[in-house]
């Protein structure tokens, strides 16, 4: 794996130009004193012998994953209150964000009345939102790159404003249609920015909890918009839900201006430092070293003869003085940040993403994550087609509450997946020496491939038989929210694992893969339905799931040789 190092803007003060040194030469040999080849993603979770690396504090054992610089302004440094400021507003965006453009299902026969269309016309208000939203990112990641995150999140947060006064204002079909795209440009950070941001401001032991966090309130959002749309339709008008949404908006502009710091930092790549012709020193930083705080203290340390300079815990202290008590400059409140290289930069962000279809992991995930996503997206699309129908005749009111079941599905998502995820990573840790691949986690997806089975057989089978709305909504709606928040989590943090340089573009690639695929499945799956009933579509696309998800057990065995293949990928030396 080559190493990562967090520098300030002068990028040479004496502390700064100790992080470069040698790095190369340490991981050669611990590759050779571990007897293994420590490719990008691979990491290494204890001490080994002689080898210490920074500590989290004077009492942890916890190594901090990537090093921090001993700049006040780091983000890595940011004392508790600005970190937690940066996640709450970046979360608040993702939701409010996706909020809007998947909530009209329950008032498909009102939008059908108004604009006097089908439902197949009606299903295109989301599925033309889900395309724009996907390629959108293409605008959003490199601009965020370049420029920074903060503009980016003030910039999306007023365009989804405009286009909610838009959908509240808009007295025909094509107006109406054009506020559903502008929602879906200014709606697409929601699916890539926070994940980029997690990485920003958390260290790798505490991104997989932030990472599932972001995934159940952002598909939260597109389970408590259908929610509160019925009922508003019913009760006050779709037009006053439309002014709910801006408002919302207003509220997140507000609190992003005074409470979210630009997070970009550049952390410096060692082909960069020799490039620049800095002076090596001492102390290696990896983003491949790390260590679990209470559940490694049984693993033993590992012998080796190697020799290396003692990073005790009062030398950490020393190293950076800031850790957990930095605080944002006034230059990080500026509305964007300058870039010498602007226009190179955002064609060559434009080009990643694409070039990272080619690489198997990325694939994988992305088709894991818009197959899950579209179980979610059958429920959203065929809720009223089924319950608002004889025998039932239920009213938006009715069929939005449904959409409880999946909430409470997604936060058993939340509660279940990072604890099994983390617990099948460590044990298969321990079996390997404490060093520990991305590919240790996929085994926790096979839980919740059941439970996504099971619950679109309850769906498809229960449409089609006209059952009872409680087993559907009990059990197969539950079913489809613990699965939609578990497993994108597990299946994207392995591909970012794997290329932790680019997160950004991962999600870009993964967004595009899964919209792209929402929107097809919504213009075909209504017709099919009428055509040949719930099952034929549901049983189908499930199967598409398992399928994917299936490939896991390929990249179990293999991932390290897909890893292998793009060792020397530019990707990892962003």
């Amino acid at each position: 794996m080559t190493p990562e190092f967090s520098f300030s803007s002068r990028a040479d003060t004496p502390n700064e130009l100790l992080l470069i040194n040698n790095a190369v030469q340490v991981l050669h040999q611990l590759e050779q004193e571990l007897n293994v080849k420590i490719l990008p993603g691979t990491e290494i979770m204890l001490d080994v012998g002689s080898h210490h690396f920074v500590k989290s504090s004077a009492t942890s054992d916890r190594v901090l994953v990537p090093q921090p610089s001993d700049n006040e302004h780091d983000p890595l440094n940011w004392n508790r209150f600005w970190k937690f400021s940066v996640i709450t507003c970046s979360t608040m965006v993702s939701f409010a964000q996706g909020f809007g453009p998947l909530s009209i299902a329950p008032i498909f026969p009102q939008l059908i009345e108004k604009y006097d269309t089908d439902l197949a016309g009606a299903v295109q208000f989301t599925g033309v939102a889900i395309l724009v939203l996907g390629f959108s990112n293409f605008i959003w990641v490199p601009l965020s790159t370049t420029f920074g995150r903060r503009p980016v999140l003030l910039a999306s947060t007023l365009v989804c404003l405009g286009s909610s006064i838009w959908r509240a204002q808009a007295q025909t079909y094509s107006s109406f249609m054009g506020a559903c795209v502008l929602n879906g440009i200014g709606a697409g950070p929601a699916e890539t920015l926070q994940p980029a941001i997690i990485t920003d401001v958390m260290f790798l032991d505490r991104r997989g909890v932030w990472n599932t966090v972001y995934f159940v309130f952002y598909f939260g959002s597109l389970a408590v918009g259908p929610i509160i749309s019925g009922p508003m339709a019913s009760s006050v008008g779709m037009a006053n839900f439309w002014y709910l949404n801006a408002a919302m908006h207003a509220f997140i502009f507000i609190c992003c201006l005074f409470g979210f710091p630009e997070t970009k930092w550049h952390r410096m790549h060692p082909d960069e430092a020799r490039r620049k012709g800095l002076t090596p020193s001492h102390q290696p930083s990896d983003e491949k070293f790390t260590s679990e705080n209470a559940e490694n203290k049984d693993l033993e340390t590992i012998t080796t003869t190697g020799a290396m300079p003692d990073l005790s815990h009062t030398a950490t202290a020393t190293r950076d003085p800031w850790l957990g008590r930095g605080k944002p400059s006034k230059q990080q409140f500026k509305l964007w940040s300058t870039n010498p290289h602007a226009l190179k930069a955002v064609f060559y962000d434009l080009w990643i993403p694409w070039k990272l279809f080619a690489f198997p992991i990325v694939e994988f995930a992305s088709f894991v994550v818009s197959w899950s996503a579209s179980s979610f997206l059958t429920l959203n699309l065929t809720q009223s087609q089924y319950f608002a129908a004889p025998p039932f005749l239920y009213s938006s009111n009715s069929i939005g509450f449904f959409n409880f079941a999946i909430l409470m599905g997604m936060f058993i998502g939340l509660a279940t997946a990072g604890p099994l995820s983390d617990w099948i990573s460590m044990r298969a840790t321990r079996k390997n020496r404490g060093i520990r691949e991305p590919e240790m986690r996929l085994p926790s997806m096979i839980p919740y491939v059941l439970i996504m089975i099971l619950g679109n057989f309850i769906v498809a089978f229960g449409y089609q038989n006209q059952w009872d709305w409680k087993p559907i909504v009990i059990i197969g709606y539950t079913c489809a929210g613990i699965q939609v928040a578990s497993l994108p989590a597990i299946a994207s943090t392995y591909a970012v694992d794997s290329y932790k340089p680019v997160a950004g573009s991962v999600f870009v690639s993964i967004t595009v893969n899964k919209n792209v695929w929402g929107y097809g499945f919504s213009k075909f799956i209504t017709p099919w339905i009428i055509a040949s009933g719930y099952v034929p579509p549901i049983m189908t696309n499930m199967c598409l799931i398992t399928l994917w998800c299936s490939l896991g057990i390929i990249f179990y065995f293999y991932g390290k040789t897909f890893r292998r293949w793009s060792e020397h990928s530019d990707v990892h030396r962003m």
